[in-house]
């Protein structure tokens, strides 16, 4: 289908609604993440519906120094892309239509989330971010808005500012998409050299580490339910060969330290990463409580993300997945 391109939020609001309105936030650049979010958009709002795709490279949420002017703008290319991916409509409006006083004095503050991680890394960023997500939700006037859990910290916070300010619309969250090589799509990823391309490959095999820790720790700490500390059972599992494993099963789910183990494996690939050629410079890796984006302890039970930030030669990437930390009771 041939999406139609809109300038205006006059001309937004002079289409025909029928159905529910799904809204897919971009900054251009469209690639193979943004058609799953413009294909899921489609699924949920379904054949009476619309799906209108938002192209606004947004001044407010750059820092000093960021790349504002370099950020590729491909709008011919994301009208055909969005369209192919079954938008009715791409709305593409200029700086002045969005912020036609010039900027903004009254803005959305992030709050104590929006300073940590990405917050920290790139202060005043949430909060731009957030009070053009509220205008361009205001402008758009959906049902639901789709977001990708690549960026989990501003998913995040853009759910807790609908919950916080009653905004009337159905947040979902969309899961990364990845090149074969497992490398989060990223239209920041085009700025990459070849050589920069292959150190970049650290960030997604670190949040891999991390993940097979966590996998590898919760089957053993299962193993350990199933294996009670008793001399009786301790005795007959030695006759068969099994008391090492037993052993180690029960180590492992009587051991704290299990989100600390998690974030080891993953800076350890980092590490590693660091001395390349080129290097790969850290800012962060983080495994946290996406509620609040706060350090999780070795208590913990529930949904978690890891996270990572790091640069490769000028250019920022950011990654994450998400872990779940299971209740467990006493395996002896």
């Amino acid at each position: 289908m041939t999406a139609t391109l809109l300038r205006t939020a006059a001309d937004l609001r002079a289409r025909a609604r029928t159905g529910r309105r799904a809204v897919v936030m971009t900054m251009g650049a469209l690639h193979e993440g943004h058609a799953t979010l413009i294909r899921a958009a489609r699924k949920i709002a379904g054949p009476e519906g619309e799906v209108v795709v938002t192209v606004f490279v947004n001044p407010l949420q750059f820092g000093a120094g960021e790349d504002l002017d370099r950020y590729p703008r491909t709008l011919d290319a994301d009208v055909e892309l969005a369209g192919r991916s079954g938008a009715d409509a791409v709305f593409a409006p200029s700086v002045d239509e969005v912020y036609p006083g010039g900027e903004p004095q009254v803005r959305i503050s992030a709050g104590p989330m929006g300073e940590r991680l990405e917050g920290a890394a790139r202060p005043g960023h949430f909060d731009g971010m957030l009070t053009v997500v509220a205008k361009l939700l205001h402008l758009t006037r959906p049902d639901i808005a789709l977001y990708g859990q690549k960026d989990a910290q501003q998913l995040a916070l853009i759910r807790r500012m609908v919950s916080d300010l009653n905004f009337g619309v159905e947040i979902v969250g969309v899961p990364t998409v990845r090149e074969e090589d497992g490398l989060a799509l990223s239209s920041r990823n085009r700025y990459l050299s070849p050589a920069e391309r292959r150190t970049a490959l650290a960030l997604s095999q670190a949040l891999f580490a991390g993940r097979d820790r966590h996998a590898a720790q919760e089957a053993l700490r299962a193993r350990a339910r199933e294996v009670p500390a008793t001399r009786a059972r301790a005795e007959a599992l030695s006759a068969i060969g099994e008391s090492r494993a037993a052993a180690d099963a029960h180590a492992v789910a009587t051991t704290a330290g299990g989100p600390a183990a998690v974030r080891a494996a993953a800076r350890l690939v980092l590490d590693e990463a660091a001395r390349l050629d080129p290097p790969l410079r850290l800012d962060y890796v983080a495994l946290v409580d996406p509620s609040d984006f706060t350090e999780i302890g070795d208590d913990f039970t529930g949904e978690a993300v890891l996270a990572v930030a790091a640069r490769v030669g000028s250019t920022r990437l950011i990654d994450n997945l998400p872990l779940t930390f299971g209740t467990f009771g006493d395996a002896s």
